[in-house]
């Protein structure tokens, strides 16, 4: 193998400039020819594809974002769409791929080994954590702090004024970013899709709570986990409490990216192109605790994530 090309896709999460940079840097001093593609597949279909060497990398590590840019390609599903990018890798002698996203963008890179033979590797990027095969996935650490600092911000204004707060944040289909920060910021109640739960009891347990002395809580909210307008009204009525509303929204995709989703750039990114050195396809990596593996696309596509409910429950009882 003597050319690979490295694409971001989907969602940006913290941690993928850093990634790059691991890819590039890795493969250039292991004898390869790197290429960048703009905006993902819909850069891919456009033939938007460049050389990067060492010095396209510098000064991205501590970025959030993505250099490479993202951007949605629904023609992509098409076959012959994918042919039109599968060619233009061709045409330029590139052998190998690197995708860096979630789900979807993992899906298509499978298709286009599957379809045309293209050498692909898949790193989990994706600040939602809910790729099922893999512990943790990319950018998923920076969202989590990010949405402790806010929980610390609005504890000081809610304790101030004797507030409820109803903190929403992003997910998808997936609570870990509700459940791992509602833990690490002492939130009162998590509130994710995975698990049901009884607006009405809650709130009120915070009229009581009020009746005993304490005056503020804090509930986060997963997005996908009920209407926040909704809820907030109930805890409003039953608990008598004045309840604020906050939407973090995308500020949890960006900013700098913690230690932890550095370090796992660098080692997602050095894995990947060692697989790709070493002829592997359709691959993907990952990590299990302090372990960074590979397996196949379609067998890590095929798993069902499931919701850590010995965490919840703890969360319950820490509340």
């Amino acid at each position: 193998m003597k050319k690979i090309a490295i694409l971001t896709s989907g969602g940006d999460a913290p941690g993928m400039n850093a990634c790059i940079r691991a890819c590039v840097r890795c493969a250039i001093n292991s004898g390869l020819e790197v290429y960048g593609i703009d905006r993902g597949y819909k850069g891919l279909v456009q033939n938007k594809i460049f050389p990067m060497d060492t010095h396209s990398v510098c000064e991205i590590i501590h970025r959030g974002g993505t250099i490479l840019k993202s951007a949605r390609c629904l023609e992509f599903k098409d076959t012959e769409t994918r042919k039109i990018a599968a060619d233009n890798l061709k045409n330029l002698g590139i052998e190998g791929l690197v995708v860096i996203g979630g789900d979807g963008s993992i899906t298509g890179a499978k298709a286009l080994s599957d379809e045309y033979g293209i050498n692909v590797v898949g790193i989990p990027g994706t600040i939602d954590n809910d790729l099922a095969y893999t512990d943790y996935t990319l950018g998923f650490d920076t969202a989590v702090n990010t949405v402790l600092w806010a929980i610390n911000a609005l504890r000081d204004t809610m304790t101030s004024h004797d507030r409820v707060s109803i903190l929403k944040v992003m997910g998808r289909h997936c609570g870990d970013i509700a459940l791992y920060a509602g833990i690490c910021g002492g939130a009162e109640y998590i509130l994710v899709p995975e698990v049901p739960y009884d607006i009405q009891k809650i709130a009120s347990e915070i009229k009581q709570n009020k009746e005993r002395g304490k005056t503020a809580s804090i509930i986060i909210l997963a997005e996908g986990a009920g209407n926040e307008q909704d809820i907030k009204t109930v805890v409003s009525v039953i608990s008598g409490a004045d309840v604020k509303f906050t939407t973090l929204g995308h500020v949890q995709r960006g900013g700098t990216p913690t230690m932890a989703d550095r370090m796992l750039a660098a080692k997602f990114g050095t894995k990947a192109i060692q697989l790709l050195i070493e002829g592997k396809t359709n691959r993907v990596v990952g990590c299990k605790g302090k372990e960074i593996f590979d397996m196949n696309i379609t067998e890590a596509l095929s798993q069902k994530k499931t919701f850590d409910l010995d965490l919840y429950k703890m969360a319950s009882v820490l509340s």
